[in-house]
């Protein structure tokens, strides 16, 4: 290789790999979200408007919403905001500076300080600005009436859009803020408080000091799931069915609550998966279900305070849980037997999560592993490194 021919290969974008798949999908989605926003402004405005009814920047903006919805230049309050600032920025100077060229500069330069400042940074909203510049005496007429239609329209039309192909599609669209801590803490999450966290991403990037095209969240969600895969190797690649516990005490949905009270009590345990004949796991019942739900009496009999017993006789209460299913989770994550066990610590550690039930392929609850289990496997992992090591 030439010095020449390694010097143009180093002027190519490093991009990460992506699948033949994510590739059609892509396009696929800019099909439909430049088809959608074109269809649906021809009847929101009538086909015989004056102004266009579809404007050449949505074209720049399907390639983020559909290519990089993860993007932070891609969320619906970049689009929405950075298209609406800069059409108003646009119109504003076009009226102001006689000289197209220079108002057309002015206006991307103040757009863009203006995107910065609220924090909807866009790229195609650039060509928004310019647009409403530079488009000719139908544009330049509407006046601020260009902000509404196309601008704001098309910008909302392609965004809903996005929305709903990209998560038809597997694709989570837009990437919200992580939740707070589930504990409601102050502490940083298990996770968070050793090797690189959230504060040393935001350092580096306040050095950095450049707009980047991904979001600390998403950078922070990347380095934890690649320390992960490097704890896993060192870990042996320990799996879920070489530490669960296969002998489990399982309650089906239907049962009294009692029974299931009585259960955790006799076994000494904290958790009962719920499951069925037809579908396997369907939730689990814990002693935090029971606490958040009612009290027990030490025979077992549930104990329900004053309120509650006035509200069930006038009816403006549902009437005490009895059955399991009136109390359990049910929306549980379960793991398979082939799961390596590094896969359970971000759950257990930052979402409190207690217990994993472990099912087959379909759906039987064959174990489960407690936060006891983890801790037990990942010390005896720590030891045999260590002699190894002397």
């Amino acid at each position: 290789m030439t010095k020449a021919t390694a010097f143009f290969r180093r002027l190519l974008p490093s991009l990460a790999p992506i699948s033949h798949w994510e590739r059609l999908r892509a396009s696929c989605g800019a099909l439909v979200g430049v088809l959608s926003t074109g269809f649906i402004s021809t009847v929101a405005v009538g086909a015989d408007a004056s102004l266009p009814l579809l404007i050449a920047p949505m074209g720049a903006s399907a390639v983020l919403l559909f290519a990089a919805p993860s993007s932070p230049l891609a969320q619906p309050w970049s689009i929405m905001g950075g298209n609406i600032v800069a059409a108003t920025v646009g119109v504003t100077f076009a009226l102001l500076i006689p000289n197209p060229v220079v108002a057309a500069a002015v206006a991307v330069a103040v757009a863009i300080g203006m995107m910065l400042l609220l924090g909807c940074l866009h790229p195609p909203s650039g060509a928004v600005a310019l647009t409403a510049v530079l488009g000719g005496p139908v544009i330049r007429d509407a006046g601020y009436g260009f902000v509404l239609s196309p601008v704001a329209i098309n910008s909302l039309v392609i965004v809903i859009a996005a929305l709903v192909f990209n998560n038809l599609t597997g694709r989570r669209y837009p990437h919200l803020a992580p939740a707070a801590n589930p504990h409601q803490t102050q502490d940083p999450l298990p996770s968070q408080r050793l090797g690189v966290v959230p504060e040393d991403l935001q350092a580096v990037l306040a050095q950095y000091g450049e707009v980047v095209s991904v979001s600390p969240e998403e950078l922070d969600a990347f380095i934890h799931q690649a320390q992960t895969r490097a704890f896993t190797r060192r870990s042996g690649e320990t799996t879920c069915a070489e530490i669960m516990s296969r002998d489990v005490l399982t309650v089906a949905p239907d049962a009294p609550l009692r029974k299931a009270w009585r259960m955790l009590l006799e076994h000494r345990i904290k958790a009962l998966p719920v499951v069925t004949d037809a579908d396997g796991l369907v939730g689990i019942v814990t002693q935090t279900d029971f606490m958040k739900h009612l009290a027990m009496a030490p025979d077992g009999r549930l104990q329900v305070g004053l309120r509650e017993r006035l509200g069930n006789i006038i009816g403006l209460r549902a009437k005490s849980p009895r059955l399991v299913s009136d109390i359990m989770t049910r929306r549980v994550q379960s793991a398979l037997p082939e799961t390596m066990i590094a896969k359970l610590v971000p759950p257990m550690a930052d979402m409190g999560l207690h217990h994993m039930p472990v099912v087959d392929a379909d759906n039987r609850v064959i174990g489960i592993v407690t936060q006891s289990d983890l801790i037990a496997a990942l010390f005896q992992r720590r030891l045999e490194a260590a002699r190894k090591v002397a």
